[in-house]
């Protein structure tokens, strides 16, 4: 196995997407024990949002504006009650389950802000994990792990388990195991929300320099105007919906949240 370092076909689009979830009725805590009905909830509302070139993006939105939402149907972890998700190519929203399991594990890499890597395996273990559920070659896939490891500074951390690594090195073998497809998009969940601000702060120079040098698309989602600072552009989600979007590279992060919030207040 032999993956170029460029990836191809490095787009996203989305074109009318909602997603509506029912949540079932409740009792209220105390003496009264007031019931609640079930209800439904819009968690987007006809989404439209373009990516054509390959770049580090940001998404941006108070809690409840659909940031999650929109990153878990970008990945094939729950589907569109209507609309289209296409990634590099890839009809998203009308795969079925099995070609959903291949989708997530060679067309994109996902970054989750609990870096999600299993406590038993070592750092190049758990970077080549998805490769040996695919039924790859160990071999090709320790070389290729050790190569990618040794470009993001942990050539000396291979055989360190998660309880070894600090936080910021912890998140790298998450980002060295995103990448062991070279896929063309990876979606990073709030990626810095449990490293401190000097890790933070070189985790997004790195996800900036991953999508430079690879030619892939980097898709951030947070709350963070210094976060996505980093970013070539941002866009804001509001009750679900793209309440705008803007050049944000070359921004500080109180220029950056005062654009956000005007997008979102005039929307």
């Amino acid at each position: 196995m032999t993956p170029s370092i460029q990836s191809a076909d490095a787009t996203i689009s989305i074109r009318g997407v909602r997603k509506t979830y029912s949540l079932a009725g409740s009792v209220s805590p105390g003496k009264t024990g007031k019931k609640t009905g079930p209800r439904d909830v819009e968690a987007l509302r006809g989404v439209d949002l373009e990516i054509r070139e390959p770049g580090f993006y940001a998404v941006m939105g108070r809690s409840g504006s659909g940031k999650s939402t929109l990153l878990h149907l970008l990945a094939g972890l729950d589907r569109p009650d209507t609309g289209e998700i296409i990634v590099g190519g890839c009809a998203v929203h009308s795969m079925k389950e099995n070609e959903l399991v291949k989708y997530r594990r060679r067309e994109i890499g996902v970054i989750f802000q609990q870096f999600n890597l299993l406590p038993t395996l070592d750092a190049l273990a758990n970077t080549i994990l998805p490769g040996v559920l695919d039924g790859r070659p160990t071999k090709e896939l320790e070389t290729r792990g050790r190569e990618i490891l040794g470009e993001l500074g942990l050539s000396d951390r291979l055989h360190h388990r998660p309880e070894a690594l600090s936080g910021g090195e912890q998140q790298r073998v998450a980002i060295a195991r995103a990448l062991l497809f070279s896929p063309p998009v990876i979606l990073a969940d709030e990626p810095t929300g449990n490293l401190d601000s000097t890790s933070s702060a070189a985790l997004w120079r790195l996800l900036e320099e991953t999508a430079s040098k690879r030619k892939m698309i980097v898709l951030m989602v947070t709350h963070e105007a210094i976060a996505a600072s980093h970013c070539q552009r941002t866009f804001i989600l509001k009750d679900g919906r793209v309440a705008g979007e803007f050049e944000s590279h070359g921004l500080d992060p109180s220029q950056l949240a005062h654009r956000s919030s005007e997008l979102a207040r005039t929307a």
